[in-house]
């Protein structure tokens, strides 16, 4: 199937259909680069791009009490299905989470295809043996990302919790867990152990 050579229109009543090919095909697939740039601009509850997808999927196809209609129901083609998408999930985090600060703008993210196959961090840490996990740890050259990764992913420790034990606030803790996991991830990478 090549969603391409559908329209907008079309795209949008097999959505309303819940037909799961086209949801595959459009949301997951050819928007993926979309929800993972949003996904990398605010701190969600979501592990993933993935689950920010099963999120925004819920969001636009759930009746509203008052009309009974959908979001999507509501879409009127003034501009693209893709602009409208990114409307929605920009005001969707932006009301729900906080945005993410990000001081050094070099970050390797983790947007490589990976991610598709739900990929987390925590599935990392129940595949790797101990002595895998203490040489990756070791490898982190910032300590301070090597604490904030034990604490929270090692010793199970909330978001929460994690930044009160490190004494960060809660927005110096988002941005220095992002640079810890991608600090992290790219380690994995590099010994081959995803």
């Amino acid at each position: 199937m090549n969603i391409d050579n559908y329209s907008d229109q079309e795209i949008v009543a097999a959505l309303l259909r819940r037909d799961a090919t086209v949801t595959k095909e459009y949301l997951y697939k050819k928007c993926y680069p979309l929800f993972n740039a949003i996904y990398t601009k605010y701190y969600t509850d979501c592990e993933n791009p993935l689950e920010l997808i099963d999120d925004i999927y819920v969001y636009i196809l759930t009746p509203l009490k008052s009309t009974g209609r959908s979001k999507l129901d509501n879409f009127e083609f003034r501009c693209t299905l893709a602009m409208w998408l990114k409307i929605v999930v920009e005001n969707y985090c932006h009301q729900l989470f906080a945005r993410k600060v990000i001081i050094n703008e070099n970050i390797e993210t983790d947007s490589d295809r990976f991610t598709l196959e739900n990929y987390s961090i925590e599935a990392d840490f129940s595949t790797l043996d101990r002595e895998d996990l203490s040489r990756v740890l070791l490898m982190m050259p910032n300590v301070r990302y090597r604490q904030l990764i034990e604490y929270r992913y090692l010793h199970g420790k909330s978001n929460e919790e994690t930044a009160q034990t490190m004494n960060m606030t809660m927005t110096n803790y988002y941005n220095t867990h992002l640079r810890a996991k991608s600090q992290f991830c790219n380690i994995l990478r590099k010994e081959g152990l995803i």
